[in-house]
């Protein structure tokens, strides 16, 4: 597993209820896609520029209710696939939440830190101290329990899971 103690990107700031259909657009739900395709289309209903100048490790703040809708994984999976950080949030739809964690994308929630970001700034989100930093301050967040750290560095659930099962195989041997 590979220990990421901060996470340092632009922040691209949106608003409330930023829904799964235009996280990845539902016309493409059920097309096979290769991950860059899948990654190509990620919010280019909300935010054309955001394909074409999005870097790898840039942070999304969203409003209130982040990833509302639909239960698709793709709306998870086209950000990760695209290079995106985390995910920094006044709050999240629970199921996104939870796919974020399944999928192994850093999902954070702080209201105050969300309040303070200006989109294109510089932020970073310490895990180890449980704080995001902005050039407006400092915010604390409730940090992650070890397993769940694990889980979201490993990758997603499929490959924590797998390494967990390497393991037990190994000390049985």
């Amino acid at each position: 597993m590979d220990r990421r103690e901060e996470i340092r990107g632009r922040a691209w700031k949106y608003g409330d209820d930023v829904n799964t259909d235009v996280i990845y657009p539902g016309r493409y739900t059920y097309k096979l896609l290769t991950d860059e395709e899948a990654a190509s289309h990620a919010l280019e209903d909300l935010d054309p520029d955001f394909g074409k100048k999005m870097r790898k490790g840039d942070i999304l703040v969203g409003g209130w209710n982040w990833g509302v809708g639909s239960a698709r994984e793709q709306a998870v999976k086209c950000l990760k696939f695209k290079g995106v950080g985390a995910i920094l949030a006044k709050s999240f739809a629970r199921i996104y939440f939870r796919n974020c964690l399944n999928e192994g994308l850093f999902a954070i929630a702080c209201p105050e830190a969300v309040d303070a970001i200006q989109d294109g700034e510089e932020i970073s989100i310490d895990f180890e101290k449980g704080r995001v930093v902005t050039p407006a301050g400092e915010f604390p967040f409730e940090k992650y329990p070890a397993y769940v750290m694990g889980l979201v560095e490993a990758g997603g659930i499929i490959p924590y899971t797998k390494e967990k099962l390497k393991n037990r195989r190994e000390e049985r041997a």
